[in-house]
C-alpha cells in the first residue's frame, strides 16, 4: 500500500508526516498528568498522543529485575513488576483520556502491553490503529489478535533482526491485513546517535515492501527531522511534562516546547522536499531576466568591424543573447555601429 488511513488522516507516500506525540508511561498513573500532556500534544500541533494500556500482573512476573537504563534513569532498584505497577492507567481513566482526545481533535492511540485483554478494551474505546511496541515483535499470537481487526498496525522493531521482523509482518498478513507501517528503532533510551542507523529503515523498506516510519528515543529533535528526510512517513517521539520529573522515561523525552518545535520542523520536510522535477520555481522566473548574462560590447565597436574577445564580453542582464552561442559571434563582421555595454542581436552579424 502506498498510504492508509489513519482515523481522518492519510499516512504515507505522497502525505505529510503522521508525528505521534508519544506520552507513554509519562503521566506516572496520574489521570490529571495524562490529561495534561493531552493538551501538550494537541498545542504542538501532534496528530495523534500516545499512552501505554496494561495491567502490570499481565506484562511481567515478580521476580523480573527492572532494565539498565530504568535503574539509571531512576536511580533505585526494585522489580520491574513494582515499578510499572505505579505507572498503569485504570480503566476509567483511559475513557477519559480517549474521550478528551475526541473533544480537542487529537488522535488517542495506545499501546496494549497487557496481552489480549488491553487489545480487546482498545477495541472498545475506539482506537483507529494499534501500535504494537518492540517488545512485542516477537509475540505473533497479540500480533495476530491485533490484525484481524483489520485495523492499520504499526510495529516497533528495537532490538529486532531482519528475520524477526519478516515474521512479524507475515504474521499480520496472513489475517489478511496488509495496513502495515513497520518503525525502524533503537530501544535505548536515551538511543546513542551511533546507535541509530537511520539507513536500516530504508532497507526495511526495500525488503519488506511496507510503509515505514521511525520511532525516536535519542535526544533532542535532529534525528526525527532526518528520518523524515529520507522517507519516514510516521515519526514517533517520547514527550513529557517535565524532564526532571520522577520516572524511567522522562529524561529521554522532549518537553513541550521542543515537541512543538519538532512537528513544525519535520511537518516542514514534506514542503522542503518538493518535486522530483528539476525546473524554474515560479520565484525563480522573476530573477532569470535580471541575474543571468548576455552577450555584450565590450568598447564602442565600428560597422564592418570584426567581433573578437577584445571588443565583446559577457554581462548582466540575461535579455539578450545567451552566452552559449559568444563563440558564434567571434570573427564575424558586424552590420552597425554599436555601443559599448549594448546587447548584441542576431542581425548584428547577419544571423
Amino acid at each position: 500500500m502506498d498510504s492508509i488511513k489513519i482515523e481522518n488522516i492519510f499516512v504515507g507516500k505522497n502525505h505529510p508526516v503522521f508525528i505521534i506525540a508519544e506520552a507513554g508511561v509519562n503521566h506516572n498513573g496520574k489521570l490529571d498528568l495524562a490529561l495534561k500532556l493531552v493538551d501538550a500534544a494537541k498545542n504542538a500541533g501532534a496528530d495523534a498522543v500516545k499512552f501505554q494500556t496494561f495491567k502490570a500482573e499481565q506484562v511481567v512476573i515478580e521476580s523480573t529485575p527492572m532494565a539498565e537504563y530504568q535503574k539509571k534513569n531512576l536511580g533505585v532498584s526494585e522489580s520491574q513488576l513494582s515499578m510499572i505497577k505505579k505507572l498503569e492507567l485504570d480503566d476509567e481513566s483511559h475513557k477519559t483520556v480517549s474521550a478528551y482526545c475526541k473533544k480537542l481533535g487529537i488522535i488517542f492511540m495506545s499501546t496494549p502491553h497487557g496481552g489480549f485483554e488491553s487489545v480487546d478494551f482498545l477495541e472498545k474505546l475506539g482506537v483507529p490503529a494499534f501500535k504494537i511496541g518492540s517488545a512485542d515483535l516477537t509475540n505473533h499470537p497479540l500480533l495476530e489478535r491485533v490484525a484481524r481487526l483489520k485495523k492499520p498496525v504499526i510495529i516497533s522493531t528495537g532490538m529486532a533482526t531482519m528475520t524477526e521482523i519478516k515474521e512479524a509482518v507475515r504474521s499480520v498478513r496472513k489475517q489478511r491485513n496488509n495496513k502495515i507501517i513497520v518503525l525502524h528503532c533503537t530501544t535505548n533510551y536515551p538511543c546513542l546517535e551511533s546507535e541509530v542507523n537511520l539507513r536500516a529503515m530504508q532497507t526495511i523498506e526495500r525488503e519488506l515492501n511496507v510503509l515505514v516510519g521511525y520511532s525516536d528515543h535519542t535526544l533532542g529533535i535532529q534525528v526525527p527531522i532526518m528520518a523524515a528526510s529520507l522517507g519516514a512517513c510516521l515519526i514517533e517521539k517520547h514527550f513529557t511534562l517535565d524532564k526532571t520529573m520522577h520516572g524511567s522515561d522522562h529524561v529521554a523525552s522532549l518537553e513541550p516546547k521542543e515537541l512543538t518545535e519538532m512537528v513544525t520542523k519535520t511537518k516542514a520536510v514534506e514542503t522542503i522536499l518538493g518535486s522530483a522535477t528539476k525546473k524554474p520555481t515560479r520565484s525563480e522566473l522573476l530573477y532569470i531576466p535580471i541575474v543571468r548574462k548576455s552577450i555584450v560590447a565590450a568598447c564602442n565597436i565600428e560597422s564592418g568591424e570584426k567581433l573578437s574577445k577584445e571588443n565583446i564580453s559577457i554581462k548582466r542582464p540575461g535579455t539578450g543573447i545567451a552566452p552559449k552561442y559568444f563563440s558564434q559571434f567571434l570573427g564575424k563582421k558586424t552590420k552597425r555601429n554599436i555601443k559599448k555595454d549594448s546587447l548584441l542581436r542576431k542581425t548584428d552579424i547577419g544571423i
